[in-house]
Parts: structure tokens; sequence; C-alpha cells
């Protein structure tokens, strides 16, 4: 058996990212087992680099990762800094096996070092299922602003929260007889919108596939809010377009998605060109008496650090034990070359 590679995770670049892909709590049970975890100072991770030691962690400098000894296999989140450092093996969302987004650069970085990118939404099941993800906490966030909104109550500015606060918040505030549908209601980030919009006491109409296979539109303009967790997997029919908003008998007035996406060819609510930000959060798609208002906010879950980071490291640590040659890897591993070559002659 192939021994246990050296773990190292890097401290996230990206702005406002305090999440982890491992809570210390799974980092000390890594090490029990003998696997060497090696953890990059971090200002901006929810979990301080003291905890980590105390776990049996080895600590690095931040954004050391590039002198990682050779065989080490780096473990973050988001996207790496921009630069053309050679790559060895990562875990990460890369996002790199869609053209439209640039890829074909970060696969040469991998080329050139001789690395492989294991893309943590190539983290499967024999089946196909992911087997860890943040869509709860995304869907619970999506839905929980969304019922701010239409309440007014909504920040102009978001930032980072606990999920009590959170909840505080929600089962407090004004706003009774609001009504909310939420579409791919069964999925993992539709049973989070449930989920948050039950704290909040809205009566909830909860759509997957066969409501939403032939879409009733009058029905679904028929609420306050459209919580919109559906994930397609091609071109689709939309469930609205742009004259659906303009119809005199719409109730609904806030559209929050938790899956937010551009795509032309992808998109379910094909109402927006531009996401929203934790900055600017909301974008109204009509405006005057009768407004309809949009939160497509992208990485969403951020703004609950703890929970989502604690949830996510508990699916993926069991995943981590079997590095490098488990099932789940070997899978990854098929995945990145089934499309690096093509990427990489681009």
């Amino acid at each position: 058996m192939t021994a246990q590679p050296t773990l190292w995770m890097r401290h996230e670049s990206r702005f406002r990212e305090r999440r982890a892909p491992l809570t210390p709590a799974d980092a000390a049970a890594l090490v029990a087992d003998g696997m060497r975890v090696v953890v990059e100072e971090s200002p901006a991770r929810v979990f301080t680099d003291e905890e980590y030691e105390a776990a049996g962690c080895l600590i690095a400098p931040a954004e050391s990762w590039p002198d990682a000894p050779e065989g080490a296999i780096v473990l973050g989140l988001k996207e790496l800094p921009p630069g053309e450092t050679p790559l060895r093996d990562h875990i990460f969302f890369g996002e790199a096996f869609d053209s439209e987004k640039g890829s074909d650069r970060l696969l040469r970085r991998f080329s050139t070092g001789g690395g492989t990118l294991y893309d943590l939404e190539t983290l499967v099941d024999a089946d196909g299922r992911r087997l860890a993800s943040f869509s709860y906490w995304g869907g619970y966030l999506s839905a929980a602003l969304a019922v701010f909104e239409a309440r007014r109550e909504l920040p102009r500015a978001l930032r980072p929260t606990d999920r009590a606060s959170l909840d505080h918040a929600l089962a407090t505030g004004a706003g009774d007889g609001l009504r909310a549908v939420v579409t791919g209601a069964k999925g993992r980030s539709g049973r989070g919108a449930c989920d948050a919009l039950a704290v909040a006491g809205v009566a909830t109409t909860r759509w997957d596939v066969d409501e939403t296979r032939d879409i009733d539109t009058a029905a679904l303009l028929d609420h306050d809010i459209l919580v919109n967790a559906a994930r397609p997997t091609g071109p689709c029919q939309p469930f609205l377009v742009g004259d659906d908003l303009d119809r005199p008998d719409r109730r609904l007035s806030v559209i929050s998605e938790a899956l937010p996406t551009v795509s032309r060819r992808y998109g379910l609510v094909p109402l927006y060109h531009e996401l929203t930000t934790c900055d600017s959060p909301v974008r109204e798609l009509r405006g005057g008496s009768r407004p309809v208002r949009l939160i497509a906010v992208d990485n969403l879950v951020t703004l609950l650090p703890r929970e989502a980071s604690t949830d996510y490291s508990a699916e993926l640590r069991p995943l981590l034990a079997t590095l490098p040659d488990g099932q789940v890897w070997q899978r990854a591993r098929e995945e990145f070359w089934r499309h690096a070559p093509s990427l990489l002659a681009v």
C-alpha cells in the first residue's frame, strides 16, 4: 500500500475567504492516523494557527506552498493566486474543466509542473454523486437573505456571521404572511433553503424535478420569494423570462439564486448578466411600484465560515485519509486527464 503523502493546507488568498477545507479537529484525526499535515499561517481563516498547532500540525508561512516538499499534496478551496508557477498535485475548486473560464492557462501550469488537479467538484462516488459539498449552507444563506430582503431588513453590505445570530434574526424579524417557493427542493441546496425558511416561519412550496419539468409560471409568480436551488446539467427550459415579470398578476418580489450563474446555456432564471456581490447584494430587475429584486451572490457560503467549514471538513476528512490511491482520488485523476489533453491543446 502506498504511504500517505504530506498534506499541505494553504492560506486562502481570495479576499474575504475565511473558510477552511479541514478543521483543526479533523486535522488532528488525520495526524493521529499517521498523516503529516502542514498548515500555512492565515490571519483570515476562521480557525487560528494555534488551534492547528495544538492538533499536531506543522505550521508554515502563508503562501509558502510552492516550496512544499516533493510528493506533498497542496489542499485549498478557491483559486490560486495568479501567476505562472508550475504546479504539482493540488486539491481545490479549480473550475478547470470549462474552457469558457480560461482554464487552459491553469492546466498548462499543471502540465509544466507534472502535477494533477484533484478538483473538489470531481470527488464523487461510483454513481457520480458528490461526496463533499458546501451546497446546504449556500441554500440556507440564499433563503435567509431573501427573507431579509422581502422584509426590507437586508443590510446593504453583507458580512460573515454565525448560525445562532442568523437564526435569531430570522426567527424574530417582521414579515408575517410571506410565501416562498423553492425549486430544487430535494437537493442539498434546496434542503438548506427550506430549513432557513422554516426558521423564519415562511410558508414554503417545495418543487423538485417533477414539479418543474413543465413549470406552472402563474403558480410560481403567486409567491413573494423564489429561491432557485435547482442545478441543471444541460440546456433546459427557463423557469422565468423577462416578460413574466411584467404580468399584472405577479406577486413575486424577491428572487434569490442559491447556485448563481450567468451562463446562457444553463440558466434556469436567465434574467441577469452579472452576479451581485457582498458589497452590493441586491439588483432590481423591475423598478417602479412593483419591483423585483435579485440576489445572486457568488460564494455566498463564506458568510457562515465556521459552520460551513465544519460540515465540509467532516465529509472531506475520510476521503483525505485514503490519499493518494483511494477510489475517489482515482476517479478524480481520471477526470483530470479526460479533460486535460483537449484543454492543453487550446
